[in-house]
């Protein structure tokens, strides 16, 4: 356990090497709830950031409820998970806002920001998913539910495939390191 955390702790010093210029870039990005309003990530600024990229029709889909159970466990402590569709892989997040919205409130009580739909790989990429590839070595996304990491100073501090799901100790040990952060 000991050297699973003395891991993560190098992925956050490792991935956080991006400096002022990727808290900048992270606050700055402009991004549409899943109602429709357009607003900056600044609204989060001091906030640490759980930022995922999530799909309604894939066998990782039952992680919303690991990412809600994170969400509620820690958001007095300043964590705020951020849910991004997106249908890029395989079509798998082929409904309308507002049926993603339903679906993922009915049958998994998200209440954790979700927001429209977006493009996390190819030429039309999000502009946040620009920043967080690049701040976490320039790979592309690989699939769904792939987490990312922000810390409270607004820096992509680490990153997590998809078949690490929201309890492990690994994304929760990393959690707690980046709360620690001061902004």
């Amino acid at each position: 356990m000991r050297a699973l955390i003395r891991l993560v702790v190098l992925a956050m010093m490792i991935c956080g090497s991006g400096g002022a210029m990727a808290q900048e870039a992270v606050y700055a990005v402009k991004v549409t709830t899943i109602d429709g309003e357009s607003i900056e990530l600044s609204r989060y600024q001091g906030k640490a950031l759980l930022i995922v990229n999530v799909a309604s029709q894939c066998g990782y889909t039952p992680q919303y409820a690991g990412l809600q159970k994170l969400y509620t466990e820690y958001v007095d402590k300043g964590l705020v998970v951020l849910g991004f569709p997106s249908n890029d892989f395989g079509g798998q997040e082929p409904g309308s806002e507002a049926e993603i919205k339903h679906f993922c409130s009915s049958k998994f009580g998200v209440t954790f920001p979700l927001f429209a739909k977006v493009q996390v790989l190819g030429p039309e990429r999000h502009p946040l998913y620009q920043l967080l590839s690049k701040s976490t070595g320039g790979q592309d996304v690989g699939w769904n539910f792939e987490k990312f990491l922000v810390d409270r100073s607004g820096l992509v501090v680490a990153r997590f495939n998809p078949s690490v799901k929201p309890g492990d100790a690994i994304l929760t040990s990393a959690i707690e390191q980046a709360l620690k952060t001061r902004p």
